[in-house]
């Protein structure tokens, strides 16, 4: 139980856990950090004497609040112009990736229901007791078994089978800004698995490719179009980066449009290529990386 001057130290000590889960639910940093906000409102009003677990009382609450977003954030998710990535939770190099969700199992994860994305997150990645869940989603705990269970059969195939080497992924990432700027369409060929798949995301307010480019054939027409026109060599990467666990990268493109690129890589070969354009969802990257960047020198 908490004393009368403890619930705000309480709160913050859970706060980053707290926002993690709610983008893992909502893939919005954005509307992660309302929920948060909301889940301290109603923080405040509690008698806390009678909280056993701020952990686990927090937790309940963002998940259903959560679920509330997730009922209006489904259709707009049906409206969406073009392919919707989740906004980048990006990381350097060097800093720890915080749970091992990737990119591609954020993707997976849009394909189940709320009650199955979070019986599995609260289970899998949080590891918050069956008993606790089930009273979050007010169902039995047999109940949220079977949930998390149908889950993790339908995200199986998008999780990966082989940990990814941390330099190799930030070197292969290198290799491949070097060759997709210089033109090299030989090289980036020679990265590519034959199923790559290329995925963009402009949400209507940037240039990307409507529908996902899949093959290496076609991957490789679309890289040497790109190559054909000089300006590709005036994008500067601004910070090496691992977006949702894949290495990647932020950069400026011609135009002054801002970008970040994942690769999802398998066997030393890259089978997904994930842009971000959507201004709305790279501010806070502007933010922290893009600074300077209209005159800032090219670094390779």
């Amino acid at each position: 139980m908490l004393t009368a001057d403890e619930p705000t130290g309480a709160f913050e000590a859970e706060r980053p856990r707290l926002v993690r889960l709610a983008y893992r639910m909502l893939g919005s940093l954005g509307e992660a950090e309302d929920v948060v906000q909301d889940a301290w409102i109603r923080w405040r009003q509690v008698d806390h004497s009678e909280v056993a677990s701020p952990g686990a009382f927090l937790s309940r609450t963002v998940t259903r609040l959560c679920l509330d977003v997730m009922k209006s954030a489904r259709v707009q998710r049906e409206t969406y112009f073009g392919t919707w990535l989740p906004e980048p939770l990006a990381t350097t190099p060097e800093d720890d990736l915080g749970d091992d969700i990737t990119l591609t199992l954020m993707l997976a994860l849009e394909r189940l229901s709320p009650l199955e994305r979070a019986a599995f997150i609260l289970h899998d990645v949080f590891g918050v007791p069956l008993d606790e869940i089930a009273a979050t989603l007010d169902r039995e705990a047999s109940a949220v078994r079977q949930l998390a269970s149908r889950a993790r059969k339908h995200v199986q195939a998008a999780k990966p089978r082989f940990p990814l080497d941390r330099e190799e992924g930030t070197r292969i990432a290198k290799a491949f800004f070097e060759a997709s700027t210089s033109g090299d369409v030989a090289a980036l060929r020679a990265m590519l698995a034959d199923s790559v798949v290329v995925h963009s995301d402009g949400g209507g307010k940037a240039h990307a490719f409507p529908r996902p480019i899949v093959g290496i054939e076609r991957v490789s027409r679309m890289f040497e179009g790109v190559a054909r026109k000089s300006w590709i060599q005036q994008a500067r990467k601004l910070q090496d980066l691992w977006i949702d666990g894949l290495p990647g990268y932020f950069s400026l493109e011609p135009g002054d449009a801002f970008q970040t690129v994942a690769l999802e890589i398998e066997n030393g070969l890259i089978v997904g290529i994930y842009f971000t354009r959507n201004p709305d969802k790279l501010e806070r990257l502007v933010e922290r990386f893009g600074g300077g960047a209209a005159t800032s020198p090219t670094t390779h």
